[in-house]
């Protein structure tokens, strides 16, 4: 695939702020808790691979038509989703939209990036795209029924609306969690509480409510659900490789999914979550345990 530089990282995308070391994207009113600097994105990176494994080498699971023409891919992060489905259908136009401009600069001539709030109303026409694709936007959205609202508006009649999402919920599969994990856990749900931004999607169906609410048929509203392994301990072969990269994600990710909730959202220390870090990596790389997080 020809590719062609792309002026996406040239927009601008309002201030950066920096916390203990670690840049944050600032974008209009939009504070998000993850960070945006290079070692973050590669655990996205990683994460990308993971999922396309997990989903057995696929993008999507929507039953699309063989030549999708408008693709959404919604918190597009560094961009991998939107690169991999423009290289897959080189006919379709892909947008890819995120508060940060963390994307690569060459890009396939069918693949564009654009600054966007995905929380607040979107730009885009109504009856627009052929399918709509969200991952990864958990602990970011105040108001989930809305951002599916702006999906079921922005999608042409018979368009497919994906979302993937993971949970911070993490379980143990022979035995009770340790108290790292459980403190693990707890952090996120005393952050969810304090910003109002579920990390827990798949809690109590509030997924489906919101496919619901935003007016999609329910008949035609379908959910998967994965387990996700942390760590090389399944027997399944497959399984095993998704955790290894699930657990490299997840070493290279820590700090980051912690450090600006932890000390500008709660009231820890710097110091108080560097010993939680410490503890996290350690679990994450227990071989007797096996843990996994819903997907």
């Amino acid at each position: 695939m020809t590719q062609e530089p792309s002026t996406a990282g040239q927009q601008s995308a309002g201030p950066i702020a920096v916390v203990h070391g670690r840049t944050f994207q600032n974008f209009k009113d939009a504070e998000y808790w993850q960070p945006n600097d290079s070692r973050q994105n590669d655990s996205l990176d990683i994460s990308h691979h993971m999922v396309y494994l997990l989903n057995d080498n696929r993008l999507f699971h929507a039953p699309l038509d063989k030549n999708p023409q408008t693709v959404l891919d919604v918190g597009t992060g560094t961009g991998n989703w939107a690169i991999d489905f423009a290289d897959q259908f080189p006919a379709a136009q892909v947008i890819g939209t995120d508060i940060s401009p963390t994307q690569p600069v060459w890009l396939p001539p069918n693949c564009r990036f654009e600054l966007e709030d995905a929380s607040l109303p979107w730009t885009f026409p109504d009856n627009h795209f052929d399918f709509i694709h969200v991952r990864y936007l958990v602990g970011a959205i105040a108001d989930w029924t809305a951002l599916y609202k702006e999906a079921y508006r922005c999608l042409k009649p018979g368009g497919w609306f994906e979302h993937n999402e993971f949970s911070i919920n993490c379980v143990c599969e022979d035995g009770p969690l340790p108290p790292i994990y459980q403190t693990w856990n707890s952090f996120f749900q005393e952050a969810s509480a304090k910003t109002g931004r579920t990390f827990t999607p798949e809690l109590g169906g509030k997924n489906l409510a919101w496919f619901r609410d935003a007016g999609f048929p329910a008949d035609q509203t379908f959910r998967k659900n994965y387990k996700v392994p942390i760590g090389p301990w399944p027997a399944d072969r497959r399984l095993k490789e998704v955790g290894l990269f699930n657990l490299a994600s997840s070493e290279q990710g820590l700090e980051g999914f912690g450090l600006f909730l932890g000390t500008k959202v709660l009231s820890y220390t710097y110091e108080e979550m560097q010993v939680i870090f410490t503890d996290m990596r350690k679990a994450l790389k227990n071989p007797k345990l096996h843990a996994s997080y819903p997907l």
